[in-house]
């Protein structure tokens, strides 16, 4: 039987591209990061639209890479994408 490409169970080509950009952001050491700081991090790393979506649906706020990686992980499940793209820590 032939995988439907509708069930989200194919690793993407772009699978951990956002954990790099996780990496990225707090790579200064810093504590805090704001939406911006993502955004801008993630512009440079040329994501797919799917991951693009994602950073998208961050709220304005101050993100601690915990805080910043559950919010990002709710919405990579939310939309059935974690076996495809990966989760974040």
């Amino acid at each position: 039987m032939a995988a439907n490409p509708r069930t989200n169970t194919m690793r993407s080509e772009h699978y951990g591209q956002l954990q790099r950009v996780i990496d990225a952001v707090f790579a200064d050491g810093r504590k805090f990061v704001r939406r911006l700081d993502v955004v801008v991090v993630a512009e440079s790393f040329d994501l797919p639209d799917d991951l693009n979506e994602i950073i998208g649906l961050l709220p304005p706020s101050t993100f601690t890479r915990q805080r910043l990686c559950d919010q990002l992980n709710s919405a990579i499940g939310g939309h059935a994408w974690g076996q495809v793209y990966g989760t974040v820590e």
